[in-house]
């Protein structure tokens, strides 16, 4: 969206999690919130798939079944002045809370919005219980069992390797033990810290998948 309209910088908190998991990005002051939506589940790393709500100056907006007010509203009808502060919950379950803050409000350089600016962490996966599901299994991805399961696949490659048979298939190697470990290494993988890729985000806003995503949960 090219636009002669101010530009808000927001950085973007993801709320009870440590390290911080957190986005930076540059929206177009007549950016609605169902806008913001779309373009907070792409920075962050979201599917869109549930509900959200945001609360503005002590008002709710946001999907039409949480009985919140319609989020076809601009930024630029708030008022913001820079620090101020608002809050986006996406999915009613997990309540992934984010704290949305304008750092900044600038004159419209030449570019094009949205756009992402920085960023660290990589979003936690969906349906995985929230804050405290999430730390619980981050805290087992690095633990006693995934360290276990590690071992059982050091044995497994040293057993194929000393067996020196290039042309026999790695299923002859297989016991039950090893596909379990390598089935919960694999169910371990979102939640081992990842990279965040602001290209990444940036080549989403491109292709206007967060315009997509805006209107998963319409109003």
């Amino acid at each position: 969206m090219s636009s002669a309209s101010p530009i808000y910088q927001l950085k973007v908190r993801l709320l009870g999690l440590s390290p911080m998991i957190w986005r930076r990005v540059l929206v177009s002051d007549s950016t609605t919130l169902r806008e913001l939506h779309g373009i907070l589940q792409v920075a962050m790393g979201w599917e869109g798939i549930h509900l959200f709500l945001f609360e503005v100056h002590a008002v709710q907006y946001g999907s039409l079944e949480l009985h919140a007010g319609n989020p076809d509203v601009s930024l630029q009808q708030f008022g913001f002045r820079e620090n101020e502060r608002f809050s986006y919950v996406y999915d009613m379950g997990n309540n992934w809370e984010h704290e949305i803050r304008v750092e900044a409000i600038n004159p419209p350089p030449k570019k094009t919005y949205s756009a992402c600016i920085g960023g660290s962490g990589a979003c936690p996966p969906e349906d995985c219980g929230g804050v405290y599901g999430y730390l619980e299994r981050r805290d087992e991805a690095d633990g006693y069992d995934a360290w276990n399961d590690m071992g059982v696949m050091v044995g497994f490659l040293e057993d194929v390797v000393a067996v020196n048979a290039p042309n026999r298939p790695v299923s002859d190697f297989m016991s039950d033990d090893v596909e379990a470990a390598m089935e919960r290494m694999v169910a371990r993988k979102p939640f081992v810290a990842g990279k965040f890729s602001r290209g990444a985000v940036n080549k989403r806003f491109r292709s206007g998948d967060h315009r997509d995503l805006m209107r998963q949960q319409m109003w």
